[in-house]
C-alpha cells in the first residue's frame, strides 16, 4: 500500500476540505480520468484496490496513472478508551480529495474498456466520482472562460 518513506511530522490536524481543486483537474498523461465529484479521505487501501480493478479488467494492457498519493496520517484512539491522555496512534494514511481533482489517468486501451476499467475503479472509492476523457475536460475549461 501507499505511504510516505519518512514525514517530518508524525501527526496531522483534520484540515478543512472546502473548494475546489485548484491542481490536478486536468488530464495530462491518459486519454481518460476519474474526477472526484465531493470531497473526501481516500485510504491507501482503497487507491490499491481501485488500481487492482483497473489492471485486472484491462488484462496488463495499456497504461495506467495514480494521480492521489496518501500522505496525511490518521490517527485513532483504541476502543473503549476514557478521554484524554493525548492524541491516539497513527492508524493509517489517506490522500485528500476536493472536487475536481483527478484521481486515476488510463490509455493505450479502446474507448469502451477504459471507461469500463474506470467504472470498476469507482466502485473502490468512497466518494462521487465522474468518468472524464480528455476532450471533455479541455472542452469544458474553454467554454467557462
Amino acid at each position: 500500500m501507499l505511504m510516505p518513506k519518512r514525514v517530518k511530522r508524525r501527526k496531522q490536524f483534520r484540515g478543512s476540505m472546502k473548494g475546489k481543486a485548484l491542481r490536478g483537474n486536468t488530464i495530462t498523461y491518459g486519454e481518460y480520468g476519474i474526477i472526484a465529484a465531493e470531497p473526501c479521505w481516500i485510504k491507501s487501501n482503497q487507491i490499491e484496490a481501485a488500481r487492482v480493478a483497473m489492471t485486472r479488467y484491462i488484462k496488463r494492457g495499456g497504461k495506467v496513472w495514480i494521480k492521489i498519493f496518501p500522505d496525511k496520517p490518521v490517527t485513532a484512539k483504541p476502543a473503549e478508551t476514557r478521554m484524554g491522555s493525548g492524541k491516539g496512534a497513527l492508524e493509517y494514511w489517506v490522500a485528500v480529495v476536493k472536487p475536481g481533482r483527478v484521481m486515476f489517468e488510463i490509455a493505450g486501451v479502446p474507448e469502451e474498456v477504459a471507461k469500463e476499467a474506470l467504472r470498476l475503479a469507482m466502485h473502490k472509492l468512497p466518494c462521487k466520482c465522474k468518468i472524464v476523457s480528455r476532450a471533455e475536460l479541455e472542452g469544458g475549461d474553454n467554454s467557462e472562460n
